[in-house]
């Protein structure tokens, strides 16, 4: 019963039956009504008012559907950002201390969980990369100035799929071409010696 409420078809079908079923109902009133004054003029409004009323059930039934769906798309991308917030919160945090704690590495592990589940293809594939050479780097467990210039380089080149994934659509309709965007990005990410 509920895939037929989802579909539309319950509503559509009963509809159907009833103008099919008013429009008998309004020749045999005519017929019946022609001796009475204003008959045929209430019949009207009554079946005037069912259609409205099934015309309405249907728009706001899909008016319904369609805010749902905006609402779930809405959450998931809140939970996307968040995800990739955390992840970059945990990078920065290893990228920023001089030793690497088995604590830090656990919180990379769970991120790398939460990924799994929300993050698109691209951007599993660039972590993927990302986290090769963030396990060269830190194979020591310590953080050299060089290793953290890698580390933001390879964090930057992940940071563009991140982009992609949750801006997408913005993207292509900005005046800035992708390859600008990229470019951008990567030379915010070099090391500044101050």
């Amino acid at each position: 019963m509920k895939q037929l409420f989802k579909s539309n078809i319950f509503l559509t079908l009963l509809s159907a039956i009833t103008f099919i079923g008013g429009y008998f109902f309004l020749r045999l009133a005519y017929h019946m009504s022609d001796k009475m004054p204003f008959t045929q003029e209430i019949v009207l409004v009554v079946l005037g008012t069912l259609a409205t009323v099934m015309i309405t059930a249907l728009l706001l039934n899909k008016q319904t559907t369609i805010e749902l769906e905006k609402e779930q798309s809405v959450k998931f991308i809140e939970l996307k950002t968040q995800t990739y917030q955390q992840l970059i919160d945990n990078i920065e945090e290893i990228a920023s201390n001089e030793d690497v704690t088995a604590s830090m590495l656990n919180k990379l592990r769970f991120n790398s969980h939460r990924l799994a589940i929300f993050a698109s293809p691209a951007v599993l594939d660039e972590y993927e990369n990302f986290l090769e050479v963030l396990n060269k780097q830190i194979a020591d467990k310590h953080v050299s100035s060089q290793d953290a210039d890698a580390i933001s380089q390879a964090l930057a080149k992940l940071t563009i799929y991140i982009r992609r994934d949750l801006l997408g659509e913005l993207d292509t309709q900005s005046q800035h071409t992708q390859q600008e965007i990229d470019t951008q990005i990567l030379e915010n990410a070099k090391h500044y010696e101050v």
